[in-house]
C-alpha cells in the first residue's frame, strides 16, 4: 500500500473541512494541547468512506502500515481517521495485531483512542480468541500504564451475556484500590454494562465488594440494576 498517498488523501480532505474555531472548540473539550482540523464527526465519515474505498489493504502488512501512517499524523482527526481505518477491515482484526492496538493505547494516552481502541479493536478480539487472549490481558491488568490497565477493565464492554463473569470481577477487584478517576470510572461502566445482562450478580457483587469499590465505582456500576430488574419483571 502507498502510505503516502493515504496519508496525503486524508490530509488534503480534512484540510478542505478545517474550521480554526471548531478546532479550538474540540481541543479544549477533549483538554489536550494536540491540534484539531476543527471537522465534525459526519464529515470525517464522509472523509473515511471516500478514504476506505481508495485505499484497500490487501495483505496484514498493508492494513497495519497504513493504520501507523495515518495515526502518525499530527493532528487529531488523523488519529480518528487511523482508528476508522483499523476498524474498517474486520478480517484483520485478530491477535495477530494485537501489539499493534496495545501501541495505540500506550500512545493514546486518553479515554477517546484508548476507549475507541479497547471498545472496537481490542474487545473483538478477545470475545473471538478468549483462551489465547485472556493471559495478556491479565499481564494489562497490572501494568504500569494506567491506559492499558483501563483497556484491561473495558475489555468485555461489547460482549454482553459472553461476558467472561470471573475475568470481569476479578480485574475489577484487582484495581478497586486506585484513586485514579479513570480507572475508577472504568470499574463502574463495565459492570454497569454487564448489569443491563445480569443485574442480580453485579448486584450482588457490588453488594459483597462494597467497602472495596470507590463511590464513583459503586454508583456507575449500580446505576441501571433496578431499573433492568424491574424491565425483567414486566
Amino acid at each position: 500500500m502507498d502510505t503516502e498517498n493515504l496519508v496525503e488523501f486524508a490530509r488534503s480532505k480534512l484540510r478542505v473541512h478545517a474550521d480554526s474555531q471548531k478546532a479550538a472548540e474540540m481541543a479544549a473539550y477533549m483538554k489536550t494541547d494536540q491540534p484539531f482540523y476543527g471537522v465534525s464527526s459526519p464529515l470525517r465519515a464522509a472523509i473515511g468512506k471516500e478514504l476506505f474505498a481508495a485505499f484497500i489493504p490487501k495483505t496484514r502488512e498493508d492494513y497495519e502500515a497504513g493504520v501507523r501512517a495515518l495515526w502518525s499524523g499530527e493532528h487529531r482527526e488523523e488519529q480518528y481517521l487511523a482508528l476508522g481505518f483499523a476498524r474498517k477491515w474486520k478480517r484483520f482484526i485478530s491477535s495477530d495485531s494485537l501489539e499493534l492496538y496495545e501501541e495505540l493505547i500506550r500512545e493514546g494516552a486518553w479515554w477517546d483512542l484508548v476507549d475507541e481502541t479497547t471498545s472496537h479493536l481490542v474487545s473483538p478480539v478477545l470475545l473471538k480468541e478468549r483462551v489465547s487472549v485472556r493471559p495478556l490481558l491479565a499481564c494489562w491488568i497490572d501494568d504500569e500504564c494506567m491506559w492499558i490497565r483501563r483497556a484491561a477493565i473495558l475489555s468485555q464492554l461489547k460482549h454482553r451475556s459472553e461476558t467472561d463473569e470471573e475475568m470481569l470481577f476479578d480485574f475489577c477487584l484487582k484495581r478497586s484500590h486506585e484513586k485514579e478517576f479513570f480507572i475508577r470510572k472504568a470499574i463502574g461502566w463495565a459492570l454497569r454494562e454487564y448489569s443491563y445482562y445480569e443485574p442480580e450478580r453485579v448486584e450482588a457483587f457490588v453488594t459483597r465488594n462494597r467497602e472495596l469499590l470507590s463511590g464513583l465505582s459503586y454508583r456507575e456500576a449500580t446505576r441501571v440494576i433496578e431499573k433492568v430488574k424491574k424491565e425483567k419483571r414486566e
